[in-house]
């Protein structure tokens, strides 16, 4: 079986979709479509799967040493590190580090696809054999502030990190998204992608994806229209109705992917309900809020809910919203919104997995 393995802090479930679904017109494909991102989720998605000659495979970034391993993947596609769940995960140098391990003992052959855009993930996967390198962008940078090879503040000019200490520096791309998301340039050109999904970020998890899948044989405009078909990721972007009020459900679970929720929230005049809850899937620490650039929303009413609604709406209003009301239940929120007019719900994980049981039957 022919794997790809899929990793990042945040896109993953949705890169890993958009290539399960790009490989189908070559054969059935394996696919962790749930989410299990870890041995027993792959286990599970392989094992119902025996005949696949692919497989598409989504894993969790401390685990992706070993399972890279176990599972004699061909393909590695990584596209970022980030803080996410500190209380129980890695410092994201630490990761770094045991990327860049894996990536050095990559057997040849193994093709990694990689973010030239994340400095830590760059100097990883640079260690590799044999690397593509997509340029993915990096909206988030307070992660990867300093220079992972030897710790001096890197310089951003136009984007394009560099170090000025150890020479470090954004490799050359043949893939990358072009600066107004509207397309993907690929060594044979460019590309429009007519995603459904929403957000800059997800042309960028198509970049990716496309680099991967055409190395598989898959050509790119097949690749494009699989994508598109693509209209939501384990209840993520789709749409419901609560009480004659449409609701579109959003995930942020860390700083960098709240701060991606905020540019897309920031597109849309819909009323907005933002949920957090702090259990240990979440990580039990909600600090990391304070590093959001929630004052990029100054001004917008809002709804805070969920088990830590408190610190949220304390953090909202610091940031110069106005906080129209807090509730434990998300739904409760939602009903305090005026009817017939569209929300947007911004929820972290658990929060979000049961809306989504709730809401999307």
């Amino acid at each position: 079986m022919r794997t790809t393995l899929v990793s990042a802090t945040n896109g993953k479930s949705t890169t890993t979709r958009m290539i399960a679904e790009a490989l189908r017109a070559l054969g059935p494909v394996a696919h962790n479509s749930t989410g299990a991102n870890m041995a027993a989720g792959l286990v599970t998605a392989l094992a119902e799967a025996r005949q696949a000659e692919f497989a598409a495979l989504e894993v969790d970034e401390a685990h992706l040493p070993a399972l890279a391993q176990a599972t004699g993947a061909d393909q590695l596609v990584l596209m970022n590190l980030s803080r996410d769940q500190l209380d129980r995960g890695s410092e994201v140098r630490m990761l770094a580090d045991r990327w860049r391990a894996l990536a050095a003992g990559l057997p040849a052959g193994v093709e990694v696809f990689a973010n030239a855009d994340d400095p830590m993930v760059a100097w990883a996967a640079a260690a590799a054999p044999q690397v593509t390198w997509v340029g993915c962008g990096q909206w988030w940078t307070d992660d990867s502030a300093l220079c992972p090879d030897c710790g001096a503040p890197l310089r951003r000019p136009a984007g394009r990190w560099s170090c000025p200490r150890c020479g470090l520096a954004r490799p050359k791309t043949d893939w990358f998204v072009a600066h107004d998301a509207a397309e993907i340039v690929t060594p044979s050109g460019p590309v429009r992608p007519r995603l459904a999904l929403p957000g800059r970020f997800n042309v960028a998890n198509a970049a990716i994806a496309l680099a991967a899948v055409s190395a598989r044989g898959v050509g790119a405009q097949a690749a494009l229209d699989a994508f598109a078909q693509v209209t939501d990721v384990d209840g993520r972007y789709v749409r419901t109705h609560v009480d004659g009020r449409e609701a579109r459900l959003l995930l942020g679970k860390n700083p960098a992917s709240w701060t991606e929720m905020m540019q897309l929230v920031a597109e849309s005049p819909a009323q907005l309900v933002t949920v957090l809850n702090a259990r240990g899937a979440d990580g039990r620490d909600p600090s990391w809020i304070w590093d959001v650039p929630f004052e990029d929303w100054a001004g917008r009413p809002c709804w805070a809910a969920g088990e830590r609604r408190f610190d949220l709406a304390v953090r909202l209003d610091t940031a110069g919203l106005e906080v129209l009301g807090v509730s434990l239940d998300p739904l409760a929120a939602v009903a305090q919104a005026a009817p017939g007019q569209a929300l947007d719900v911004v929820a972290n994980y658990t929060a979000f997995q049961e809306l989504r049981a709730r809401l999307v039957k």
